[in-house]
């Protein structure tokens, strides 16, 4: 079965080539973007992203009124929502005076339960910042993940951390791996493997239970 993880792998990457994942300029920018991707898509993150351009800091979004910031995200869906949990965020990142480097990085299961702790941040949004702001070798393991895995016909454990967990194995220590496949996942999705699958010129067709069943 671990083989067939990094055979999935290989092939989309052999297909896609490296996607440079996440889409943002900065670090701070991947986690403001991983709190308004929340039950939205990106076209939607991106009209808020253009808004909030000239406070893309997080000295400048402190500063602005939770009202404020809403009405800038508000292409991105629940604003509201969505601006309490950025001011959640800056509370705790200025624990840290806003520096990166300042957080405590070492252990990767207290960082996470950190970032868990703080309101509206979710296994996967602290699973993208862990991964790609802070290169931690973490696995996302969001609905597409699932959903493809479970099309190929693989035994798929029910839980979000089961999954993670068990692909976290087969890469222990390599972040720049779980960065690709998590980006070469998503873009697979959203361009053969959707809720209902494109399947003609598909990378994985010659292994997917689902292409044999129909």
């Amino acid at each position: 079965m671990d083989q067939l993880y990094i055979k999935i792998y290989k092939k989309l990457y052999d297909y896609y080539g490296p996607q440079n994942w996440w889409p943002a300029d900065t670090p701070f920018e991947v986690i403001i973007s991983a709190i308004l991707v929340q039950n939205t898509n990106w076209s939607n993150v991106e009209l808020s992203l253009k808004k909030l351009k000239s406070y893309l800091t997080p000295e400048k979004l402190e500063r602005l009124t939770e009202e404020k910031l809403a009405q800038l995200i508000r292409s991105s869906g629940y604003y509201n929502v969505k601006a309490k949990r950025i001011k959640a965020f800056l509370s705790w990142f200025k624990t840290y005076d806003y520096q990166f480097s300042n957080v405590e990085k070492d252990h990767t299961d207290i960082l996470r339960q950190e970032l868990l702790n703080i309101h509206g941040i979710g296994q996967e949004t602290a699973d993208v910042i862990l991964l790609y702001v802070f290169n931690l070798p973490v696995f996302i393991a969001d609905s597409y993940a699932r959903r493809l895995f479970k099309r190929i016909g693989m035994n798929v454990p029910s839980t979000y951390d089961g999954l993670r967990k068990r692909v976290e194995k087969i890469f222990p220590t390599e972040s720049y791996l779980l960065n690709e496949y998590h980006a070469l996942l998503v873009t697979h999705s959203k361009t053969h493997c959707k809720k209902k699958p494109i399947c003609d010129q598909c990378p994985i067709r010659d292994i997917c239970e689902q292409h044999l069943i129909d």
